[in-house]
């Protein structure tokens, strides 16, 4: 079992794409005890690798649930759990006979969490789609882009991830809380359309006071302000400048040669910015990126280098806080937040296989003549 705050408390995935599995990994991380039930025969996207980073630290069990006894062997496993979650389309788990009545009926204070891209209702609720769909109608890919081109996808973070995976396990938690506090569960309706719209929150508070405009490109943090930008150096690298505030702006200004320049001293006159943009981009053209980082390391002036997926891990700041962890030889994101008191332990990769199988097995009751059979039978794998 790993360790952490969540130390105690045993959770059900029922393996999906990766919203879901990243959910579970976030409770893993944290000391949960993370169950995670792959369907035998399933195939698509679903990962099963143990070196897929987001199935790290749990363990798992392949159920044939397209038969009554599987579903029943999935059942008995919910009654032993806190909570379990699924990531599936409405009306697919109430199919398989795992809905929430059956479930809850089973166990009152389980915790249910759903995942979906639009919600457990509404028109487009049956919709198949994508992080790019979701957020699109959330309004964050319009914001997302450069001036007079088309939208450009942040990667899968903010539906997928943000507003996806981190919404439920939040919700998951919540009604957790609820849960040890009532002895009431309940369902947790995560949808990554509303969740990626929580993650704009600040963006339609701007809005709403008219300091944002619908326009990409042309806001103070999308691109549009010459202060928070990236900008190319001499060598074909990218300096990252988030310098909002005043102070921050001069001392930015003073280090890359352009703080007597007239046309920049006027921080926030939109009417200046491209004409900025430009002195910022010949200023850093000047230099390398290892250069600038000489100049700039240490300086309150808000500009970082641009890393690679393959630089950012040897960054100085991310070694010393071991950021980044190598678990089998496989460089990863370590577990975050971290704690002032408890320990949370390395994350290590699935647990799955015989081995596995037949201990999880054992754990809710099962004898080795059982699971023999089950196997025999092609209930679980």
């Amino acid at each position: 079992m790993m360790r952490g705050p969540l130390t105690g408390i045993r959770i059900v995935e029922f393996a999906g794409l990766g919203p879901a599995p990243f959910c579970g990994m976030m409770l893993a991380d944290h000391g949960a005890d993370v169950i995670r039930i792959d369907q035998i025969g399933a195939g698509g996207l679903i990962q099963k690798s143990e070196r897929d980073v987001l199935n790290r630290s749990r363990r798992t069990v392949a159920i044939n649930l397209k038969t009554e006894e599987g579903v029943a062997l999935a059942r008995v496993l919910c009654r032993s759990a806190d909570g379990i979650f699924e990531g599936f389309r409405p009306g697919v788990m109430e199919r398989l006979g795992l809905g929430p009545d059956k479930l809850l009926a089973d166990n009152p204070k389980l915790v249910y969490g759903r995942m979906t891209g639009f919600g457990q209702d509404g028109p487009c609720a049956s919709m198949a789609g994508h992080d790019i769909n979701y957020i699109a109608l959330s309004g964050v890919l319009h914001a997302c882009g450069r001036a007079d081109e088309n939208p450009t996808p942040p990667l899968n973070l903010v539906g997928d991830f943000g507003g996806g995976g981190m919404m439920l396990a939040f919700g998951m938690l919540a009604a957790l809380l609820h849960a040890r506090t009532t002895g009431k569960g309940q369902v947790v309706d995560c949808a990554m359309t509303e969740g990626s719209a929580v993650l704009m929150a600040m963006i339609y508070s701007l809005r709403a006071d008219n300091l944002w405009h619908d326009a990409r490109g042309a806001n103070l943090l999308d691109g549009g302000a010459p202060f928070y930008d990236s900008y190319r150096t001499a060598d074909g690298g990218f300096i990252a400048v988030g310098s909002v505030e005043p102070a921050f702006y001069r001392e930015m200004l003073q280090l890359v040669g352009l703080g007597d320049d007239a046309d920049m001293l006027e921080q926030h006159d939109p009417a200046l910015w491209p004409r900025q943009k430009a002195k910022l981009a010949a200023a850093f053209l000047t230099r390398t990126r290892d250069e600038w980082c000489a100049l700039l390391d240490g300086a309150d002036a808000c500009a970082t280098p641009v890393l690679s997926l393959a630089e950012a891990p040897h960054h100085k700041h991310n070694v010393a806080r071991s950021a980044f962890l190598t678990v089998d030889g496989m460089v990863q994101p370590a577990p975050s937040p971290r704690y002032s008191h408890t320990h949370t332990d390395m994350p290590r990769p699935m647990e799955s296989g015989p081995c596995a199988t037949a201990a999880l097995l054992e754990e809710i009751g099962l004898g080795g003549p059982e699971i023999d059979r089950l196997r025999r039978e092609n209930i679980v794998a």
